[in-house]
């Protein structure tokens, strides 16, 4: 079984910067790609970004478009989402998601563990 418990959500005031991060716990983190996606209120949820088990390979949705960075230490067995230049349309809770090895995925069903999620709120 694999545990995921996201942090670091919070208010922030739009222009400004946040991290997130998700604790894996439970299996070995270096067997699995990870990803972050999001669900804003009366939303779907979306795929945000994505990275593989060594982290050499990312993807990211368009509307990030360069402001978010996904990185993970798999030493910590940690994954992280630094945003910047947040928009008040950012904000929404926030899943980190972990999948069996096979390639990045942009697709909700192509992940087998979730977190219960974080809040993210940027103000206008």
């Amino acid at each position: 079984q694999v545990q995921l418990v996201e942090s670091g959500g919070g208010l922030v005031q739009a222009g400004g910067s946040l991290r997130v991060s998700c604790a894996v716990s439970g299996r070995t983190f270096t067997g699995y790609d990870m990803g972050w996606f999001r669900q804003a209120p009366g939303k779907e949820r979306e795929f945000v970004a994505g990275i593989n088990l060594n982290g050499g390979t990312v993807n990211y949705a368009k509307f990030v478009k360069g402001r978010f960075t996904i990185s993970r230490d798999n030493a910590k067995n940690t994954v992280y989402l630094q945003m910047n230049s947040l928009k008040p349309e950012d904000t929404a809770v926030y899943y980190c998601a972990a999948r069996t090895s096979l390639g990045v995925s942009r697709i909700l069903n192509g992940y087998d563990y979730w977190g219960q999620g974080t809040q993210v709120t940027v103000s206008s």
